[in-house]
């Protein structure tokens, strides 16, 4: 038994390759694994589970119900980009929704799972803005607001977003060491797995005397990848360029 874990996908019907490898390796690898992981950023971005009557949606949905139908468990988390996904993606997928952070025991193995976004925590005005958007108070009138109209708010917002990375040092977008240390802490694990970053490795570091290990998965822009795991141990899978 093994489990696979992935994040970063960002599909959307603008790049259709990416798309066709992430149902690919539902087809090729997804059977008989002990669960699918995914750490958030399924999609580029979600407007809502009322958008499920879009194509794209309706297919990944489909493809993720078909893997659990199938016998593999389907875990999701939250993204910075797909953070609205609720209980009817959910359903129609034959998902679990996890916290962020989750526990779970991986062969014998306590293991701290997060989207990473909250490890970045010297990009101080991007930790500012995921308080407001995961607030209430942001969300229910935004949601109210038609459909169309928040796939054009939710564009400019990442326009917004990209414009705003090119005027930040690479290195406040990466997570802070300390942060990383504070939470294998607080939550009593050994081992990390991430997304976010978009810098797939595997980190050795020591936090207070107890050997630890940080797995940062990779994105699914030009090339992608997973971490496979096992009670032998774990790699991480790059998939070919597309």
């Amino acid at each position: 038994m093994r489990a696979l874990f992935i994040s970063d996908l960002h599909l959307t019907s603008e790049r259709p390759a990416a798309n066709e490898a992430f149902f690919e390796f539902l087809e090729r690898e997804a059977p008989g694994a002990a669960g699918l992981y995914i750490l958030g950023d399924l999609f580029e971005f979600w407007v809502g589970d009322d958008d499920l009557g879009d194509p794209l949606n309706a297919i990944v949905a489909g493809f993720l119900a078909n893997t659990a139908k199938a016998g593999t468990p389907v875990y999701l988390l939250h993204g910075n980009r797909d953070f609205l996904m609720a209980d009817a993606f959910c359903r129609a997928a034959g998902a679990t929704l996890l916290e962020d952070p989750t526990v779970v025991d991986l062969f014998g193995t306590r293991a701290l799972l997060m989207h990473g976004d909250t490890l970045c925590t010297d990009d101080v005005a991007y930790q500012v803005w995921r308080k407001t958007c995961r607030s209430e108070g942001w969300q229910k009138p935004f949601l109210a607001e038609p459909l169309e109209a928040r796939r054009a708010r939710m564009l400019q917002l990442r326009a917004k977003s990209e414009a705003d990375k090119r005027t930040k040092p690479p290195v406040i977008m990466d997570v802070n060491e300390e942060a990383v240390r504070e939470e294998l802490r607080r939550h009593g694990c050994t081992r990390m797995i991430h997304g976010h970053t978009h810098r797939p490795a595997h980190h050795v570091l020591d936090v207070d005397g107890r050997a630890c290990e940080r797995w940062v998965l990779h994105a699914w822009y030009t090339g992608g990848g997973y971490l496979e795991m096992d009670e032998a141990g774990a790699k991480l899978v790059n998939l070919p360029r597309f």
